[in-house]
Order: C-alpha cells, then structure tokens, then sequence
C-alpha cells in the first residue's frame, strides 16, 4: 500500500515510517497540510494518515479541502484530543477513522491495512457526467472516449465541477477549493476557466461549461442555452 503521512513532527513521522514499511507499505511524508494536498494533486494513495494540529493547514481544513475536492481516499485522523465532541469533529470533516495519541503501533497498523482493504473493495473511483468521465485513481479525464490533457490546477477544478454538477459552484467555493485563504487577483480564475473550456469543450460537439454570471460556473450533461 501506498501511504501518505502528515505530521509537523519529524521524530513522529520517522518512527511510524519505520513501522509501516516493515509492514510492506510505501509512505510519503508530508509536514502540514498545504504539503499533503500538494502531493495529492499528482499521486494516488492508499490511505492518509493526517495529524489534527499542524501550521499553515491543520488536520482537519485538509481533510475537509480534499473532501471537497472530491478525493475519496481513507483518511485516518491521528491527535491527542479525546473527548467524544472532538471525535465527532473529525468525522464532521471528512475522516474515516479516528485514532488518539498516544497509541500502539500495532493499533495504527491494523487500522491502516483496514481502511486499505476498503480501498481496494471499492468500485467508485470514477466520476461520469455525460460523455465525460474523470478517473480519481489514475488522475485522467476522458470526454467522448478522447484524453483530455489536463495540468493538475485544470483536473482539480474539472473534478469540483463535477462532484456538483448540475448545481452551480460559486467563485467564493472554487477560490477556496482551489488556493484555500490565498487567491490570486479577481482575473486568475476566469483565465483558467476559459483554458478549461478550450480543453474539455473546443474540440467536441457541444459545450459542458457554463459560466453564471455573477455567481460562477457550472457543468451540464447537455448544452442547455449559453449564459457566459
């Protein structure tokens, strides 16, 4: 299996590294969230191990940006908090397991090949709408049978529109999607819609995107009237 680690703790992250691979797994290490998302916008992972108190993007804000990115992988939550109220927090955020510190390793590890078993099981790595299909395992879109070339920024915004469709994704959610609490300047992403267009609508029959003036964008199965 294929581990991704996030925790701002090297000692921590050296040890439980040490453990899983005795185990047969493959682990990438992150050291906050912002590091984590990166690194999953260009591979595929098995489980994410996230620690809840981290800089810069917390456990939690990352679970939920992934979430909501339309990542289905397993996450398990690793803190020190142990209430029932907090448990329900990180569920509230996306997590699949919760695991408080401090814990055995043998604990973690069969928590881990337990939530790697579901991966494997599970059939619903693919995202369809229409003639479009976005495959979240092997990172590539397909639209009428043809691969469209999309750059890691292009297939995360195609997957949110997807994961909404047919509802409209406001520019606040996308920014936030997208760049978290640091956009670029108001011009950014209508540029990157419009080379999303080029990619996913220019060579085909009818267009997909629509852009809802003064609210956002949006993807249809069917052309159903331009409001761009």
């Amino acid at each position: 299996m294929h581990i991704l680690l996030t925790d701002d703790d090297p000692d921590i992250l050296s040890t439980i590294a040490d453990h899983l691979e005795l185990h047969n797994m493959t682990v990438d290490f992150a050291y906050n969230g912002q590091q984590a998302l990166s690194l999953l916008e260009n591979n595929h992972y098995d489980v994410i191990v996230l620690d809840i108190m981290m800089p810069k993007l917390d456990g939690l804000l990352t679970c939920e940006a992934l979430r909501n990115l339309g990542n289905t992988t397993p996450v398990l939550m690793l803190t020190a908090r142990d209430t029932l109220d907090d448990k329900i927090t990180g569920f509230q955020h996306g997590a699949d397991d919760y695991l408080v510190k401090p814990f055995a390793m043998r604990e973690l590890i069969c928590r881990i090949e337990a939530l790697g078993q579901r991966t494997s099981h599970n059939k619903t790595r693919k995202i369809h709408c229409g003639e479009l299909e976005l495959d979240l395992g092997q990172g590539h879109a397909i639209r009428a049978g043809q691969t469209l070339r999309l750059n890691a920024l292009q297939f995360r915004l195609l997957k949110l529109l997807m994961t909404q469709a047919p509802q409209i994704v406001t520019r606040e959610q996308i920014e936030k999607t997208l760049w978290q609490d640091n956009p670029p300047d108001s011009d950014a992403l209508r540029s990157h819609f419009y080379q999303l267009r080029n990619i996913v609508d220019k060579p085909f029959t009818y267009p997909m995107l629509e852009t809802i003036r003064g609210v956002g964008y949006r993807l249809t199965e069917h052309k159903t009237g331009d409001a761009s």
